[in-house]
């Protein structure tokens, strides 16, 4: 066996997602997996850290502790009900918690204390995935189309994999043993601070808050306007971008908009933008796999479909043999395995860099 762990917590700030993977003959099977969600004071600290405040650095450091604590903790619970121990696992391949992304200024920063999670687990950790495509002129995101390609391109067939976190991206697999993919815009992040404003809700569980109001388009086709949703490809975006501060400014417009209709609009922001990237960028595309929370809002898988048409089949990537929650976390083990393997973890069609770069750094056991 060839075991790796992936651990993954999203833009969407809910927890820890972590697998446990053997990569034995080239094949990914997937063992055990586990969930730790975040503490609500946590999650408020790490949302707070992205933009500007007191005190930065010695609060993103004890975060930093934290986050590492919350990944052992998720370490030890893949492997409490098997009979693997640590030393089995070659590595933990852990993304950190962004809460900076600017590849145009040359930096990305994923909270994270990697020593200090090798130091609890006892397992050589690989992290720091982004910088190294950063480094090269990449945008150091999506990385995960290059693992989508690896496991789930079809010869003589365009497939699409999007994944809905905060931010929504997509992978597109095309027949030739080619891929491209992007960030195309917001996914849940708008929809879940409009619902934690209005209703003290961390998400709008399934839609059905957005169910109950009415897109209000003029407001949707103002925020289409955003410049981001027109910028070639390569392209990554965040919280940076996509935050309460911005949705407001469109909102001035709109003073006695309803919420309800605020969050139909957002939902419908999320599936028009993912739905517009994909027919501008794929035209050809038989089906769509969706992964990340957004594959659970059944209001939002229906809004894509409307928006792709019939011809094209969307479905989560349970389709695929992953459960739409594992599928980052089962990326960055494969991040780590490649990184082990000293292979090329980028894509640089995908994030623009100079050439493929092994990514990540090692934190021995």
């Amino acid at each position: 066996m060839s075991l790796y762990i992936g651990l993954m917590s999203g833009t969407s700030l809910d927890g820890v997602d972590g697998v446990l993977v053997d990569f034995w003959a080239g094949a990914a099977r997937a063992m055990a997996a586990a969930y730790v969600p975040f503490p609500d004071d946590l999650r408020a600290e790490l949302l707070a850290l992205q933009a500007a405040s007191p005190n930065e650095l010695e609060r993103e450091a004890l975060a930093a502790n934290r986050l590492a604590q919350l990944y052992a903790q998720c370490v030890a619970d893949i492997l409490a009900p098997t009979e693997m121990k640590a030393a089995d696992v070659r590595a933990v391949g852990v993304h950190g918690q962004t809460i900076r992304h600017r590849p145009e200024l040359g930096f990305t920063r994923q909270t994270n204390n990697p020593a200090l999670l090798a130091e609890l687990c006892g397992i050589d950790v690989v992290a720091d995935f982004r910088s190294r495509d950063i480094a090269a002129g990449g945008q150091g995101a999506p990385l995960v189309p290059a693992f989508h390609q690896a496991l789930f391109a079809q010869q003589g067939k365009t497939r699409v994999l999007a994944n809905i976190g905060g931010i929504a991206n997509i992978s597109i697999l095309r027949g030739d043993n080619q891929a491209t993919g992007f960030d195309t815009g917001p996914g849940n992040v708008l929809m879940d601070a409009w619902i934690a404003q209005h209703l003290g809700k961390a998400y709008d569980d399934d839609g059905a808050w957005a169910a109950t109001g009415q897109a209000i388009q003029p407001l949707l086709d103002a925020m289409l306007q955003d410049p981001y949703f027109a910028l070639p490809a390569p392209k990554s975006t965040g919280r940076d971008l996509f935050h309460m501060d911005w949705l407001q400014r469109h909102l001035a417009a709109h003073p006695a908009a309803p919420p309800q209709d605020v969050q139909a609009t957002l939902l419908q922001l999320t599936a028009q933008s993912l739905a517009d990237a994909i027919t501008a960028h794929a035209p050809r595309t038989e089906a769509v796999y969706v992964c990340g929370g957004g594959a659970y809002n059944s209001v939002l898988m229906q809004a894509i479909g409307r928006r792709l048409g019939e011809n094209v089949k969307v479905a989560s990537t349970d389709a695929l043999g992953v459960p739409p929650n594992r599928m980052e976390a089962l990326a960055f083990a494969w991040l780590a395995f490649r990184f082990n393997e000293r292979q090329a973890g980028n894509l640089p069609a995908v994030t623009g860099a100079k050439g493929e770069r092994v990514l990540g750094a090692l934190y021995p056991r």
